[in-house]
């Protein structure tokens, strides 16, 4: 028996790869099956099922694909309704790989199809159990409000989850291996741990849905209460993961063009293309094309990329090191922004060499910020999540999380510069690069934002904590 988490950081999501004696499965994968096919290949094995443990918001499934590829029929569990071919399974279904059965668990709560996925080892004894959004490690799936059941409230869906995890996961034997869909950072959950395996038994300890924190009431309320609004990109998601979309290799082909500098000058006339900016935040601080958008590869790339622009038909052109194409592209195709137009060939250097314009922004290190907030009051704009900022934020500093800036820049109000910070330097710059397209200025980032500030000798009496 071999199982292997794939876990994709950028994502926080952790797909499967479950073999037995030549034969093996496939729970949950990203849209770029390629590593699938490559593990199958290594240990001589037929994938022979690929199991959704759910219709997934946050990214686009490689289960169609997968499909295809291998001729392995896709597994639901119950109250499930794909507009393709597949095998919607019923409360207790076995499918066996190998020597193994895996036994379906209608675990309903996050989605009303939501299942998990029971395995029996070789001698007929529970082994693990791979939960999708049903249960994290310390926390729960939130009520996945991003597919509006009809006539079901994120409330009922609450205490819907409640019943799941009490009375089908609770039970299980203590020594069982937990296997979740997701991590800490996914917008799946509000509090995971930073581990992505763990047995039952220490979530019965550590989980407040297993722990008895909470009574039925109290569970739904904890869940429910400030629950924020779903990434805009995430019912596009579930219609893509329903309904069915291009394969990876097509989005790739017709997405890895190569335009030059007159080329690019002429597209981004049109005001509904946008300039994304890929590189290390420190290159693009130094220069960027006028009006592009920073997203950097070195971050939660495609989460941020969907909730700043939201529409996943948003025309892209890409601004990239060189050989980092791909991998854009690939991370684009994980949300569902299969729009990309091309890409800038011999990106910044080449624009530059052309004789074409660059900017760069306004930066000063924390060190150095603190010294200017020990002698003035200046103003600040914190665009970290609201639950970083309540925990301790810089006296004075005010809140509008990265990804309200878009739609509420007109509330930022300044007199002469505004010193912008998140909690280590990427969103902060993400920020500005979109408050310069809407026409603010005399903006200045701060290097290694909150966590460097903190380490710089500024007085305690300078922070608040709510």
């Amino acid at each position: 028996m071999n199982i292997e988490q794939i876990y994709t950081s950028c994502l926080s999501q952790a797909s499967y790869f479950i073999e037995d004696s030549g034969e093996a499965a496939i729970i949950d994968p990203i849209r770029k099956v390629d590593e699938y096919i490559d593990k199958a290949n290594y240990s001589k094995s037929k994938i022979k099922y690929v199991f959704q443990t759910h219709f997934h918001a946050d990214f686009v499934s490689g289960h169609l694909t997968l499909s295809k590829m291998t001729g392995a029929p896709i597994v639901y569990g119950p109250n499930a309704d794909p507009d393709y071919d597949c095998i919607v399974s019923s409360e207790g279904d076995l499918f066996k790989i190998g020597k193994l059965k895996i036994k379906v668990i209608h675990t309903p709560g996050h989605t009303l199809e939501s299942c998990s996925y029971l395995l029996y080892n070789e001698n007929n004894e529970p082994h693990a159990i791979f939960t999708g959004d049903t249960l994290f490690l310390g926390d729960v799936g939130i009520p996945d409000v991003a597919q509006r059941y009809q006539g079901t409230s994120k409330e009922e869906l609450a205490s819907i989850l409640y019943d799941s995890i009490n009375t089908k996961i609770k039970p299980l034997n203590d020594d069982l291996i937990v296997y979740p869909g997701h991590g800490a950072g996914s917008a799946c959950g509000k509090n995971m741990m930073k581990q992505t395996v763990d047995v039952l038994k220490n979530q019965k300890i550590n989980n407040y849905a297993l722990n008895g924190s909470f009574s039925k009431e109290g569970f739904v309320k904890e869940l429910t209460e400030n629950l924020p609004e779903p990434p805009s990109y995430f019912p596009a998601n579930v219609k893509l993961n329903q309904m069915g979309y291009e394969d990876f290799d097509l989005v790739l082909k017709k997405s890895l063009n190569k335009i030059n500098p007159d080329e690019l000058k002429e597209i981004i006339k049109n005001p509904k293309v946008v300039l994304l900016d890929t590189r290390n935040k420190k290159d693009f601080i130094k220069s960027h094309i006028k009006n592009s958008i920073f997203i950097g590869l070195e971050g939660r790339f495609a989460p941020w990329v969907g909730e700043i622009f939201k529409d996943v038909n948003t025309q892209l052109v890409l601004i990239c090191d060189k050989g980092a194409e791909i991998e854009a592209i690939t991370r684009l195709s994980r949300i569902g922004f299969d729009n990309c137009i091309g890409y800038l060939d011999g990106g910044i250097k080449k624009w530059i060499k052309a004789g074409n314009k660059v900017y760069s922004l306004e930066s000063i290190k924390s060190a150095n910020f603190v010294d200017v907030l020990k002698m003035n009051k200046v103003d600040i704009l914190d665009v970290r999540r609201e639950s970083e900022y309540f925990i301790k934020h810089i006296e004075g500093a005010i809140n509008l999380p990265l990804g309200q800036i878009a739609t509420k820049y007109d509330q930022i109000k300044y007199k002469n510069k505004l010193y912008i910070h998140c909690a280590a330097g990427y969103r902060s710059v993400i920020a500005i690069s979109i408050l310069k397209k809407v026409g603010l200025s005399n903006m200045i980032n701060i290097e290694g934002g909150f966590n460097q500030i903190q380490q710089s000798n500024l007085n305690d009496n300078c922070y608040n904590s709510d």
